[in-house]
């Protein structure tokens, strides 16, 4: 299927691996020159590198986005993108009683804020330009709770309040905003929750897995490859009429109707 979005330029925040990885692969594919960031650098250049085998160009930004000088650099590189991705860490798994001011400011501002500044940083060129295309990847813990992460649950969940409202401010302009909810994808997060896991009830981290993958309706683990591609499809040109949703990728694991 042609996504129609050839030849357009795409900002991936967080990209050198993970989720963000292969929304950058997919939308490549795609046929998008690519802008691509990440905090490591060896992990960055070999992300640049076997995405140029499809023959776009890419820029690799060595930054943290989180910092407004991340942000200057990654809009230094592509001052006028057609596609905006945003990504990021979020704050470590960590009790909520534990949680001082600090680490709090810190989740809001990865989660919440550092998403929405770099769209206020985009809207004005692709409203402009009758075109735009804003996915933010949050989390399946911003519909449904998971212990330890609520620092980060909330800061997503504030992140699609917030746009719930710009979405629909700025459809009219050919500009959408959606947010992709992962939830148990196949990652090096999900492994280290496993290893977590493992350590602290003695079993296996093939048992700790298997007993996962067996709650989940699918019967199995989300892959990166189809969250990317997922990712490619919002941005497409196909995908215009489509904004202000959250759209779960979990395998059925949230039971609801709606």
């Amino acid at each position: 299927m042609d996504l129609g979005i050839s030849g357009r330029k795409a900002i991936i925040c967080a990209s050198s691996r993970g989720l963000g990885r292969n929304c950058a692969i997919a939308l490549a594919e795609a046929g998008c020159d690519v802008v691509i960031n990440g905090r490591d650098e060896k992990a960055l250049r070999a992300t640049g590198e076997e995405i140029r085998a499809t023959g776009v160009h890419v820029t690799e930004v060595l930054a943290d986005v989180s910092t407004s000088e991340g942000q200057r650099a990654l809009l230094a590189a592509c001052p006028t993108p057609d596609i905006l991705v945003n990504n990021n860490g979020g704050p470590p798994r960590k009790d909520y009683t534990e949680l001082n001011r600090e680490a709090m400011i810190e989740g809001v501002i990865q989660n919440m804020i550092t998403p929405i500044e770099l769209i206020q940083a985009v809207t004005g060129h692709m409203c402009a330009q009758g075109f735009g295309r804003i996915v933010n990847i949050t989390s399946l813990s911003v519909r449904m709770p998971i212990e330890g992460l609520d620092l980060s649950s909330g800061a997503r969940a504030g992140l699609t309040a917030f746009l719930a409202g710009v979405s629909r401010q700025i459809a009219g302009q050919g500009v959408t905003i959606n947010n992709l909810l992962p939830g148990k994808m196949d990652t090096d997060r999900l492994k280290g929750g496993f290893e977590r896991a493992a350590s602290q009830s003695g079993q296996s981290i093939e048992a700790i897995r298997a007993a996962q993958a067996a709650e989940i309706p699918a019967g199995r683990f989300g892959t990166a490859d189809e969250f990317g591609k997922t990712c490619a499809f919002l941005c497409s040109a196909h995908a215009g009429y489509l904004t202000g949703q959250n759209i779960l990728l979990d395998g059925g694991l949230f039971p609801s109707a709606f």
